[in-house]
């Protein structure tokens, strides 16, 4: 059995999981990739750890079905033994027009929450035997910007993340001693999600927000991977907080 930390990351085939699982990888951790859908970009996110001295598990599952969420716990049992972390990062949204609140198909809105604060509650539940035997464990939640305050995103999305702000609140007052839980809640971030969010003003509109940023550019991936990778390692007195990864937007406006 390795040595090294052992560390579970939800959605971690794209976006801020590929950026979190290189993050830990470099940092010294074997790495349980969890994907949905995404199988080739898992499978090329798993090569990328490999080449940073990793030990991989690539695990399909809908994080939505608590079934399939302790099937792939006891894989990573079997495999790794423990987890010292958990990144709780996968994700969905709906589609809407927006301010037009009957474009938004209720079905969308079942699965945003089904994924996004169920799963993020099943995952960490199954995980908790897991990180009870890890050293100093820790679980870091995905949130936004938007669960935070009102944005452009669709209703269920903010929503949801609003969930996933209180859920990180709720799950340190209940797993305190032994696990510390927290999040970080992303402003505008490059990238693939925001394209979708955006279409054809995307450039526009992240060009705008960068230049009303006090550090002058939008958040990436990486810069999320380094905050949870920090929370993660450090911060041992801090739990049940929330992270906002903005360049300072949000305190400037």
């Amino acid at each position: 059995m390795s040595d090294r930390k052992k560390a579970l990351v939800t959605g971690g085939a794209t976006g801020i999981g590929r950026s979190a699982v290189l993050a830990l990888a470099k940092a010294g951790y074997d790495v349980a990739i969890n994907y949905a859908s995404s199988a080739k970009a898992a499978q090329a996110t798993a090569q990328e750890a490999n080449a940073l001295g990793a030990k991989t598990l690539l695990l399909q599952c809908d994080v939505s079905e608590d079934a399939a969420v302790r099937v792939m716990m006891a894989e990573i049992e079997k495999q790794f033994g423990h987890l010292d972390a958990l990144i709780s990062n996968a994700g969905t949204t709906a589609t809407w027009k927006v301010k037009d609140l009957e474009s938004l198909d209720m079905a969308e809105w079942d699965r945003t929450f089904a994924v996004n604060v169920r799963g993020t509650f099943q995952v960490a539940r199954a995980a908790v035997p897991l990180l009870k035997k890890g050293h100093n464990p820790s679980i870091v939640n995905t949130a936004s910007i938007v669960g935070l305050r009102p944005g452009p995103q669709p209703l269920p999305y903010a929503a949801s993340k609003a969930a996933v702000v209180n859920l990180t609140k709720t799950l340190a007052w209940n797993l305190g001693p032994d696990i510390r839980v927290n999040a970080v809640a992303p402003g505008w971030m490059e990238g693939d999600w925001m394209e979708r969010m955006l279409g054809d003003k995307y450039d526009d509109l992240m060009g705008k927000r960068a230049k009303a940023t006090p550090l002058k550019r939008c958040v990436t991936a990486d810069d999320v991977a380094e905050t949870m990778l920090n929370l993660i390692q450090s911060n041992r007195f801090v739990t049940g907080e929330i992270i906002v990864i903005d360049g300072g937007f949000t305190s400037s406006t």
